[in-house]
């Protein structure tokens, strides 16, 4: 074996702790598409990358006492190269299986387990191999360790930021994927190399591995756009293509179908609800409005149609606007547009509105600082006189745990709160989509049929159910609101 200096061995396990760390950022985005962003996705992602780790040093630490230690953590390196460059193609395979476990949690769990766990235990291979080789350095024992151990931190603490703030948002999750591979190839040449185990033929291979690794992990994935935010996809899903109509689908779910030719036709029950509700619920007929993510802006066209008043939209992400206007026909210049988090929004700014529209809720990923006891006392101060908060819910028929402590934490800040969905009985155990409707005034009705697209039927649930709902539920605070596991699949 080759002296090794030990600010090489330091350099290569901040490289490879650096690449490690991208791939787990990258996880999260790439299981996006297929079972959201949540909290359940990231525990899993997390615990995932966490036992490959430890698996990997435990076969490590066997590694360093072997007389081919350095060159076998080579070739665990070209494994972890390999693993990682086909983690997308684990990911698409495993997929249609795996989605059908019947709790989510399962499904995120093993989905990232068939990606993500080779990946990290190939790469927690090196760290004790590495410093047991840095020992023999000339430097004292206590510093080569020392030294070790700060280069895995920073590297990781390096990898999570490019991973965040440059490689996904520039290169996207496939390259970025592709540049890990490269990583941990050339760390594979260099330990073969210090181990002396470089000779042609494994140069050859290396290289040949290299483009066959690259051209993998390189392979696109499901999303038409990807931001720093979402994975993006514009869907056709029109029957006559003389009349288009396109489907936006936000990570794992569709978040809004439109016609170019019927900008007032709500395709789905919780836009048709909203859309019918705000101009019920409205104080007068040109009435403002600010709505809290822009989707595919389908809400916003529909005012905009019927030349209603002003429209804001807090939307965060700039990708989500743009694919509005270039495939869902949003005029920009027909609202304010807000590229920020919508909570800071109305914090930062005194005005005030006829109607607040959330659409934030997907299925277990609800942004958790827009349902509590603060927003909505935020949401009450920026409202007219006779102004309404309506937002959209997802929940259980058979549970309702989050929709009663959505009720019960407006009822603190609204005397009015009314509970709106489809006028049928849900199946046993389905996911029923619902809007509450909260201000000072009940609606004029207790029922309305609007196209959705065909027409269809909606009612407010008894104002008795509703309290019932309430009576035991908790209140949701910035301190505590856990609407995940509230909003989570049937035990």
């Amino acid at each position: 074996m080759r002296p090794a200096p030990l600010w090489l061995l330091v350099t290569l396990q901040a490289a490879v702790s650096a690449a490690s760390l991208v791939v787990e950022i990258v996880a999260g985005r790439m299981l996006a598409p297929y079972v959201g962003m949540s909290l359940y996705t990231w525990t899993s992602v997390i615990a995932v990358v966490l036992a490959g780790f430890s698996v990997g040093h435990w076969i490590g630490g066997r590694l360093a006492e072997h007389p081919r230690g350095l060159a076998l953590t080579g070739w665990g390196l070209v494994a972890a190269a390999f693993s990682t460059a086909l983690a997308g193609v684990a990911l698409r395979a495993s997929a249609p299986l795996l989605m059908e476990i019947g709790s989510p949690v399962g499904a995120i769990t093993a989905l990232t387990l068939a990606a993500f766990f080779l990946p990290s235990l190939f790469a927690g291979i090196p760290a004790p191999v590495l410093t047991q080789v840095s020992l023999a350095a000339p430097q004292g024992q206590g510093r080569a360790l020392g030294a070790m151990f700060a280069a895995g931190a920073v590297g990781a603490i390096a990898g999570t930021l490019l991973a965040g703030f440059v490689f996904i948002s520039w290169l996207g999750s496939a390259w970025t994927l592709a540049a890990v591979t490269g990583v941990y190839l050339c760390a594979a040449a260099l330990c073969l190399w210090l181990a002396r185990r470089l000779s042609t033929a494994p140069v050859m291979a290396l290289a040949a591995l290299a483009v066959a690794a690259g051209l993998l992990a390189a392979r696109p994935g499901p999303c038409t756009v990807e931001s720093r935010y979402f994975c993006l996809q514009s869907i056709d899903v029109a029957a006559d293509p003389a009349r288009p109509t396109r489907a936006m689908v936000i990570d794992h779910l569709v978040h809004g179908i439109s016609a170019r030719d019927a900008p007032e036709v709500m395709f789905t029950p919780h836009t048709a609800m909203l859309d019918a509700l705000a101009r019920l619920r409205a104080p007068r007929p040109g009435f403002s409005s600010f709505h809290i993510g822009g989707g595919n802006y389908a809400l916003p066209r529909a005012l905009a149609a019927r030349g209603s008043g002003p429209v804001t939209v807090a939307e965060i992400d700039p990708a989500v606007t743009a694919m509005a206007e270039r495939d869902f026909w949003f005029d920009p210049t027909s609202a304010t547009i807000l590229h920020e988090d919508a909570r800071r929004a109305l914090l930062l700014s005194p005005e005030r509105y006829d109607v607040i529209i959330g659409d934030a809720f997907t299925d277990t990923a609800v942004p958790q600082h827009l349902v509590t006891s603060e927003f909505f006392a935020l949401v009450s101060g920026r409202l007219t006189p006779g102004g309404s908060y309506l937002m959209n819910v997802i929940d259980y028929a058979d549970r309702m745990q989050a929709t009663g402590s959505l009720v019960a934490t407006l009822r603190r800040h609204f005397p009015v709160v009314e509970v709106w969905t489809e006028a049928r009985r849900p199946a046993p155990g389905e996911r029923v989509v619902m809007v509450i409707a909260a201000g000072h005034e009940p609606t004029g009705t207790d029922s309305f049929a609007v196209p959705a697209p065909e027409r269809t039927t909606f009612a407010a649930l008894g104002p008795d159910f509703v309290d019932r709902l309430a009576t035991e539920a908790m209140v949701l605070t910035d301190d505590f609101a856990p609407i995940d596991r509230l909003v989570g699949a049937r035990d």
